[in-house]
């Protein structure tokens, strides 16, 4: 799903994930980020992230937000706190500087997290149910249409 000859981060071509926007090395922003789909920040940013889709933030991005989304991959540097829906993963040699709290936490060997992380299982257990239950009305949906 992600191309491991760059940063491990960056969707490959077969991956589905099409980034809908990127802030790319050398860019600098300050503000409220609010998107819809796959953002991708490579550059600086300061300020607020909301969504309920993916970030991805690239190995030389420096970030210093609050960041409110359904799923984030980090490869570089995030000063704040992050609140996810469904994942955090944090890939080397990321550094994160906050608090995280998310169902489902990934940190490969590497990595500096300085922070604390809350881990709700019941928000983890409802998403997973939802999941089940989008798959079976599918499955079910499929049955009927090939009998």
């Amino acid at each position: 799903m992600f191309n491991s000859k760059s940063d491990g981060i960056v969707p490959d071509a077969t991956s589905g994930n099409q980034i809908n926007a990127l802030l790319g090395k050398g860019s600098e922003f300050e503000g409220k980020l609010v998107f819809q789909g796959t953002v991708r920040i490579d550059g600086k940013f300061k300020g607020e992230i909301i969504s309920n889709d993916k970030l991805l933030i690239g190995e030389h991005a420096e970030v210093d937000a609050e960041i409110k989304v359904d799923s984030v991959i980090i490869g570089g540097n995030v000063t704040g706190n992050i609140e996810a829906k469904s994942r955090v993963e944090i890939h080397a040699p990321a550094r994160l500087k906050g608090n995280i709290k998310t169902p489902t936490l990934v940190i490969e060997e590497g990595v500096c997290f300085d922070g604390s992380c809350a881990m709700d299982g019941n928000e983890a257990t409802k998403h997973h149910r939802k999941n089940a239950e989008i798959i079976n009305t599918l499955d079910e949906a499929n049955r009927r249409e090939h009998a």
